[in-house]
């Protein structure tokens, strides 16, 4: 089963952490990385901008709204994610815990589903099961 770890990150401090020690954080991300590449759990990994860089499309009515930024003013974003393989919630918990910055921030860990369409189910993903 497919799980995404949303990787919730507080933007003051990591804006704050220097340069030294977000370089080694994202080090330990790559060593991660290859890690759970090995063991079968990954699936695909990133880091995001900023919710500055960011747009929100909205369509209502047949008429498309694009705002710039996130939709709701706090402190804590979405800093990147982990979509990964795990046969169940509780190997995906274990995999997550061990993601790097979950010992600086929070890691929500999300099971993904088919979009199922006449009873029958389909992924979403383009990439073959």
């Amino acid at each position: 089963m497919r799980y995404l770890c949303l990787i919730h990150v507080n933007g003051e401090e990591i804006s704050a952490m220097p340069e030294a020690e977000l370089g080694a954080l994202n080090a330990r991300h790559l060593e991660f990385n290859e890690r759970i590449l090995k063991s079968g759990h990954f699936i695909e990994a990133e880091a995001l901008q900023p919710p500055a860089s960011a747009s929100c499309v909205r369509r209502l009515d047949g008429k498309v709204s694009v705002t710039d930024g996130p939709f709701a003013e706090t402190k804590e974003m979405v800093g990147g994610f982990y979509l990964i393989e795990a046969r169940d919630l509780n190997e995906a918990i274990q995999v997550a815990s061990r993601i790097p910055c979950a010992s600086l921030w929070t890691v929500e860990v999300r099971p993904c589903r088919d979009l199922e369409v006449s009873g029958v189910a389909h992924r979403a993903s383009s990439k073959p099961r």
